[in-house]
């Protein structure tokens, strides 16, 4: 059975803590006057883990995501990464868009390389490292082409390994497997969760699916619908030495599953 983490007070910050990379303290947020769209949240984001922003449609998940992105601003409350207030987009986070916002124009290396840009490495050193974020996420020998030449699933490993590139400390994902079909998507869920074991990136990641957050999570944080607040935080007590196949069938996951599924679906009745 996964470890939850009861509804916590809308006013209470979470303790600082070494461990957490990422701390977001009583973030509301309304568009114009009538839409409020989160209430008081109080988060914290352990580094080098996975945590998921799940939800009903509505709930605010990609909005939370993109203050923490520094894309933008609350309406009222503070995030902090590294323990250093975010006024803006900063180095330390890289975006992983859901519609891949790939430059048409320019080809696979030079997408990869383009956050490498901004920062004005000599050309042939950022190249040197997108080669290698491209072959990692398995696209090698597509280098020079372009994004219309590219499956839907080429396309977002060439967003990942441009978010991978830039050694961001934290990655943010914005449902970046859902344009993708179901065995593409697997295998993405797969790819990534050995890509950080490796790279000991810490994640905020969004989906709407139950069955996704479950299998790549550390940390789910279950949102109620709009005004966003935190329902509960699940910890899924799944042993990543299995095979994908094997945690798939596994007792604990499947109850996981289950057990978010009971609390989302009075939100749809």
């Amino acid at each position: 059975m996964a470890s939850v983490t009861a509804m916590q007070s809308p006013h209470a910050a979470p303790d600082p803590a070494k461990d957490n990379i990422v701390e977001v303290r009583d973030i509301t947020k309304f568009y114009g006057t009538d839409i409020h769209a989160l209430d008081s949240i109080n988060l914290a984001f352990p580094t080098s883990q996975m945590t998921t922003l799940l939800g009903p449609s509505g709930c605010g998940k990609t909005t939370l995501l993109k203050i923490i992105a520094g894309l933008l601003e609350p309406t009222a409350g503070e995030v902090f990464v590294k323990g250093k207030p975010v006024t803006g987009p900063g180095p330390e986070r890289a975006f992983v868009f859901q519609d891949f916002a790939l430059l048409p124009w320019a080809t696979v290396l030079r997408n990869v390389a383009f956050g490498l840009e901004l920062t004005h490495q000599p050309k042939a050193e950022r190249e040197e490292k997108a080669r290698q974020y491209i072959d990692k996420v398995g696209l090698g020998g597509f280098e020079d082409k372009y994004p219309h030449e590219l499956s839907g699933g080429m396309r977002q490993r060439v967003g990942l390994a441009r978010a991978l590139a830039v050694n961001a400390d934290v990655l943010l994902m914005d449902e970046p497997f859902s344009a993708v079909d179901e065995q593409t998507r697997r295998k993405f869920q797969e790819d990534l969760l050995h890509l950080l074991s490796v790279e000991k990136k810490s994640v905020i990641f969004v989906t709407h699916s139950i069955e996704e957050a479950v299998y790549v999570s550390d940390q789910i944080v279950l949102l109620s619908p709009r005004p966003g607040r935190i329902h509960s935080t699940i910890r899924p007590e799944i042993s990543r030495d299995a095979s994908p196949d094997d945690i798939r069938r596994d007792k604990a996951y499947l109850d996981t599953v289950e057990e978010i599924w009971n609390n989302l679906r009075k939100y749809l009745d």
